[in-house]
């Protein structure tokens, strides 16, 4: 097959899809390691001398935070991969 520049174009724009992809991922996953077992785990200590509602700060991570965090990063992931899609117009017409 010998490459036009239309395949050149598409190839070009599939690598920018996929390095914003991983991007975002990259992002999404270091929050989420920062506040799962950062928050949860290494910075606990220092979190447990604020309380909020009653609860150290670090138990609070440790058991629900992490949780709720991360299904807000989905939400985040959902938003901003759709958002990729329309701009490189691959969106999923189902």
């Amino acid at each position: 097959m010998i490459p036009t520049s239309e395949n050149k174009e598409t190839n070009i724009a599939r690598k920018k899809y996929w390095k914003t992809n991983l991007k975002y991922l990259g992002a999404l996953l270091s929050i989420w390691f920062l506040c799962s077992f950062g928050a949860g785990i290494l910075f606990r200590d220092t979190l447990n001398e604020i309380r909020i509602g009653g609860f150290k700060l670090g138990f609070w991570f440790a058991q629900q935070g992490a949780i709720y965090i991360f299904t807000i990063l989905i939400i985040a992931y959902i938003f901003l991969m759709n958002k990729l899609d329309k701009k490189y117009d691959v969106e999923d017409d189902n």
